[in-house]
């Protein structure tokens, strides 16, 4: 194996942002572990490829983490990069939210990426080098309506991710954090079928209602393009050194400057009442 190939291991690659991602590593000369809930739905990524292993795996079942994770590094050697790409959304005002979907969401998207995250540490550890990424998205640095609990949980991953970063930055492994804005991977489409409320609250319909509607009228039609997103994150992970986010789309970083801005002037601007907080401190 050449030195620049590296071995990678994908979460949710049977749709979206993992499916072009486990193309674009495979088409740049990497190896990489391509797993699903069901591999027939993948099994169109590996066939040719004497460099890709096909896997099933279900984020929320430990058993079948530790075992995909085992198979993976018994295969290949071991795991350089870690991609926890598999979630789900969920649209609902957070009052039409039920406890289902609530836990299910989380169950998916925060704690089966820990699940991964702690069944592929022991491998990086021992060989002191590696990277785990874990998608956020622009909801992970600022909530929209309707969206609530999905933002919850991409918010968790921030935090998750801030903390992992700094415990095992001296063992010579690393993270990134890849925020997404609106691409083509149908989230706001079929996604959004299986995870509509059970009810819809009509004093929420000129907010929740409306950013529903918004999102389900521009699938098909968003400006970002998941293989050109795969292939940046492959950029970014290229050198010898990579950014801790990596905002993907002209509107994720919009968002996001944005967001910055009005938080860091809203802080300056109450910077006296905040600091009034402490002992000995100047009233506000």
């Amino acid at each position: 194996m050449a030195p620049e190939q590296k071995i990678w291991f994908i979460t949710g690659c049977s749709t979206g942002f993992g499916r072009a991602l486990a193309q674009q590593v495979l088409a740049a000369g990497h190896r990489a572990v391509v797993t699903a809930r069901d591999t027939a739905q993948v099994q169109d990524i590996v066939e040719g490829h004497d460099n890709a292993l096909a896997l099933a795996l279900d984020v929320t079942d430990p058993e079948q983490v530790r075992t995909a994770v085992a198979a993976a590094e018994q295969y290949f050697g071991g795991i350089d990069v870690l991609v926890n790409n598999a979630g789900i959304g969920y649209f609902a005002a957070v009052e039409e939210s039920t406890d289902e979907e609530i836990r299910r969401i989380f169950e998916i998207n925060v704690f089966g990426l820990s699940d991964v995250i702690r069944a592929v540490l022991p491998g990086m550890r021992e060989r002191r080098t590696g990277t785990i990424v874990n998608f956020s998205s622009i909801g992970g640095l600022r909530a929209f309506p309707a969206v609530g609990y999905y933002a919850a949980t991409k918010f968790a991953v921030e935090g998750l991710t801030d903390a992992l970063r700094q415990e095992v930055a001296p063992l010579g492994i690393t993270t990134l954090l890849v925020e997404p804005g609106p691409f083509r991977t149908d989230w706001a489409g079929r996604s959004a079928d299986e995870t509509l409320p059970e009810r819809e609250i009509a004093d929420y319909a000129d907010t929740a209602g409306a950013q529903r509607a918004a999102f389900r009228a521009e699938t098909g039609k968003e400006p970002g393009d998941p293989a050109a997103a795969a292939r940046a994150i492959i950029t970014a992970l290229a050198g010898d050194t990579h950014p801790q986010r990596l905002l993907l789309g002209a509107p994720a970083y919009s968002m996001a400057i944005e967001q910055l801005e009005t938080m860091l002037a809203e802080a300056r601007a109450h910077e006296a009442l905040s600091k009034s907080a402490d002992f000995d401190a100047p009233a506000a």
